[in-house]
């Protein structure tokens, strides 16, 4: 009995369901779903108000803001969690593991720049992508090195403010 419940609720046709999750401008032939969360405004605004997908910005400027977003977050789990977290030089090893993870993260944007990736397809959350963002292999390029200039510099700030934590403290205290 209670098979034969679960059976009925879960039905495409039932009614429910179609007022939640409806195919992508009414057309299910694109393969594509709008849900509560991907077409909702905030989740719009907020994905295109990330670097990739910002309007305006040259593939420089991309790299270099989501480089210095990874470098700056990947320094405190290297030197927080990692081996050497109990060590004199902790921080100094969460730098040279977050740095070693943006190169090698750049070689993998590298490797996928000369891969030719296609153009981006618009979707249910980025209706319109920038026409300049990742176009071309070049564009890529220019990418994936900004990206490790930034993501060298995210681990450096991260690096100098975690290790003179106590000298801003006393600016600030």
């Amino acid at each position: 009995m209670a098979q034969a419940v679960n059976s009925a609720k879960n039905r495409p046709s039932d009614p429910r369901n179609r007022e939640v999750v409806a195919p992508a401008g009414r057309d299910p032939q694109q393969g594509n779903l709008e849900t509560p969360i991907n077409s909702s405004p905030l989740v719009k605004w907020f994905i295109n108000n990330l670097p990739a997908y910002r309007q305006g910005l040259n593939p420089s400027r991309r790299g270099l803001e989501v480089g210095m977003a990874h470098g700056y977050l990947l320094f405190g789990p290297f030197a927080k969690l990692g081996p050497l977290r109990n060590a004199t030089n902790a921080n100094l090893a969460g730098l040279l593991g977050a740095i070693g993870l943006v190169v090698i993260l750049t070689a993998c944007l590298s490797l996928y720049a000369n891969s030719n990736p296609s153009k981006a397809l618009a979707s249910v959350t980025v209706p319109n992508p920038p026409v300049d963002a990742f176009n071309s292999k070049e564009s890529w390029n220019n990418f994936a090195s900004s990206f490790l200039i930034g993501g060298i510099g995210g681990a450096v700030v991260a690096y100098f403010l975690t290790s003179n934590l106590g000298v801003i403290q006393a600016l600030f205290g």
